[in-house]
């Protein structure tokens, strides 16, 4: 393991793991190699949730949540609680392989309200507090909308870590740092080549010719000297790991296919600092001031971010959905 190309890029920065299947991260775990975080969205716990095996951990999740005592729940609500309860349950059994924070997503139903992201991640933090993760241990994954991220700048007055994902812009990222975000979650690649994988497209030199390789290196250097860190994530190959290596964000967040293979290939000659002229973004800007007015307008003005992020959120919404009609597949089984 030690002379893999993962031990490599764990060497170089730290690397997280995207995943919810404790067996991905203890098979990539050795005494001198282990993930810092564990990072999750509703599209890989729908995934993870679905096995045959996990059939146990919902009806724990039923359980734990009609023990609860509530005479006012609705079963939207009773619904949405097993869905968190069950976030938390999965959450849980990769915790002990970390030496970092379990990044959980909130639902994207709340993406464009402050109060409910703020009551959302309040409730999440207690859920996780039940059940044995400390919210020193526990960040919130947030959208970088701009209300959501008003309501991260919140959050952090009452010491609850978030990290704002979905980001695709400069602007996103440095509202996020102006939030006091502990990550800011810089999207490779949009969200739907995942599901597309058409969408993708391969380059000869991956951190050169990529289209968001400019965006990610003006993001790293935006907030180089900041408390709030840059994640890459949303990779699809192994030469896109090693592009963005090339450009040393904080951390990089990696799924289990890419990690199996990291996991194998022998360690080789690094890609160089990469350096591919990114734009310097201007300084000074209050991003969150007054409603943040100036992020909904860097908003209109790049709509090619704007579309991506509400291309993500749909699709999360859609993986959530799914999550709860699997739910109530098997409470009616």
């Amino acid at each position: 393991m030690s002379n893999t190309l993962l031990s490599q890029i764990h060497s170089v920065i730290s690397v997280d793991v995207d995943s919810m299947d404790p067996d991905v991260a203890r098979r990539h775990t050795s005494q001198n190699q282990t993930f810092c975080n564990m990072t999750s969205n509703q599209a890989i716990m729908f995934g993870e949730l679905t096995r045959a095996e996990n059939v146990t951990l919902i009806k724990d999740a039923i359980a734990y949540v009609n023990n609860q005592p509530n005479d006012r729940r609705d079963p939207t609500t009773t619904l949405q609680d097993i869905v968190d309860v069950v976030t938390v349950l999965l959450a849980k059994r990769v915790y002990p392989h970390l030496q970092g924070k379990v990044l959980t997503q909130i639902s994207p139903s709340v993406a464009y309200n402050v109060r409910k992201t703020i009551e959302y991640a309040n409730k999440l933090v207690s859920l996780f507090e039940a059940h044995g993760i400390p919210k020193t241990r526990l960040c919130i994954k947030v959208p970088a909308t701009p209300e959501s991220l008003v309501a991260c700048q919140l959050l952090r007055k009452d010491n609850i870590n978030t990290s704002a994902t979905c980001v695709f812009s400069v602007a996103q990222a440095q509202a996020a740092a102006q939030a006091g975000c502990s990550y800011v979650i810089a999207f490779f690649n949009e969200l739907r080549v995942h599901s597309e994988p058409s969408l993708w497209k391969e380059y000869k030199d991956t951190a050169t010719e990529h289209p968001a390789s400019p965006t990610i290196q003006a993001i790293i250097q935006a907030l180089k000297g900041s408390e709030t860190l840059v994640m890459a994530a949303s990779i699809v190959s192994v030469a896109e790991v090693l592009a963005l290596v090339s450009f040393r964000p904080n951390h990089i967040t990696i799924s289990a296919p890419i990690l199996d293979q990291l996991g194998v290939l022998p360690a080789s000659d690094l890609l160089p600092i990469g350096n591919t002229g990114p734009v310097l973004p201007e300084a000074g800007i209050d991003y969150l001031a007054k409603d943040a007015v100036l992020l909904k307008e860097a908003f209109m003005k790049d709509l090619e971010a704007s579309r991506r992020v509400v291309d993500a959120l749909t699709i999360f919404d859609s993986y959530e959905m799914k999550i709860k009609e699997y739910i109530q597949s098997i409470q009616g089984a």
